[in-house]
């Protein structure tokens, strides 16, 4: 059978949702309320992800000050959420044992596989646009994303008995969920780039009926052409050097909600965080 490696053809095909005019007057909306970067510190006020966030004196703890609902985005020809069909029939990852967990490198249920790539520690913490950033607790976030070599677990050729670079978690007190994954690489067509499912508890992260938003985390082109040109990451240098933002078929009309903070380096590793805001 030929491989379901990712295009530009399929992700377009699925892209359903979401307007450019919305999308625009909400970053419009989002510059003019925008607040600047303050000096780090115990209560300083720090920009992540395009939201004003003052963080707690609390290592963990983190209050958001301005916020705003993050686009609704495709959740691609390959979510694992039971929404669509893989070679074996209905593919979905959240019925599967061990699905809930911190570190998603590994394969659970039985498969043995392991996503090799350079370590990178994805913190997202989720708010309530609708009740002054309030952090959302008990929500689950569904994380899923391609390897190193641009392929999705459950779906592309040679990994589809696999089901690593994804996991279910439920978000704490703060809001935040951990995910303990790999950065992930570049394929044709489409900015490097995560996928992401909010459902409102943990018990109803069963299948894309019960979510309440879908969304993609985007990372800065600097970090990603230092991953890439690392060895391991295949096509990834290439793909990214005939792709931008401005003609990506989903993060060309703004970034700014979705632009994960990112530190570290390619030999130690990296630290990503978004707020992510939904209206609840």
């Amino acid at each position: 059978m030929p491989a379901h490696r990712p295009t530009l053809a399929t992700d377009l095909d699925t892209l359903l949702r979401s307007t450019a005019d919305r999308r625009r007057m909400l970053h419009w909306l989002m510059a003019s309320a925008a607040t600047p970067l303050a000096a780090c510190g115990g209560g300083a006020e720090v920009s992540i992800g395009g939201v004003g966030t003052s963080t707690g004196s609390s290592e963990g703890s983190s209050t958001v000050s301005s916020c705003s609902i993050i686009p609704e985005e495709t959740a691609g020809p390959y979510p694992g959420d039971g929404s669509n069909y893989n070679s074996n029939g209905i593919a979905n990852a959240l019925s599967l044992s061990g699905i809930v967990r911190s570190d998603i490198r590994n394969s659970v249920a039985g498969a043995s596989g392991t996503a090799a790539g350079i370590p990178l520690t994805l913190t997202l913490q989720l708010v309530n646009t609708a009740g002054s950033c309030a952090n959302l607790a008990g929500y689950a976030i569904y994380l899923w994303h391609c390897t190193r070599d641009g392929l999705y677990s459950m779906y592309s050729t040679g990994v589809t008995a696999e089901n690593f670079l994804r996991g279910v978690q439920q978000t704490d007190s703060n809001g935040k969920v951990t995910f303990l994954t790999i950065f992930p690489g570049c394929y044709a067509g489409r900015m490097p780039h995560m996928h992401f499912e909010v459902y409102p508890s943990l018990a109803s992260a069963t299948g894309a009926a019960n979510k309440v938003k879908t969304s993609q985390i985007a990372f800065p082109t600097a970090t990603c052409n230092e991953v890439y040109a690392t060895s391991g990451y295949g096509n990834s240098a290439a793909n990214l050097s005939a792709i931008s933002f401005a003609s990506d078929n989903v993060f060309s009309d703004g970034t700014e909600l979705q632009m994960a903070s990112i530190s570290g380096t390619t030999s130690n590793g990296y630290s990503a965080s978004l707020v992510v805001g939904i209206a609840s």
